[in-house]
């Protein structure tokens, strides 16, 4: 049961990375203002350790895409050890 809702949590911190890597992409949406500016703030706590090892190359920022990755390798394995103690 732990396990599912360890998955639940790795599943909202994806979609909260893609609403906002899919809103900066258009401009008529402010993120200054509630509830977008919440989940910016969520994103950019997320995000923090990749943007500091992780620079952008050029103009593109790669870091969501690592984020992405890493996390749902942490998910895997953290879900799996959870299930292997019956959790």
């Amino acid at each position: 049961m732990i396990s599912f809702a360890v998955s639940i949590i790795f599943r909202l911190i994806y979609l909260v990375i893609l609403i906002v890597v899919l809103l900066s992409w258009i401009p008529i949406f402010d993120v200054r203002k509630e509830p977008l500016a919440s989940l910016v703030k969520f994103y950019n706590i997320i995000m923090a350790p990749f943007k500091a090892v992780i620079p952008p190359i050029g103009m593109i920022d790669i870091s969501p895409l690592i984020a992405f990755i890493l996390l749902q390798i942490m998910e895997q394995l953290l879900v799996r050890i959870l299930i292997s103690f019956g959790l």
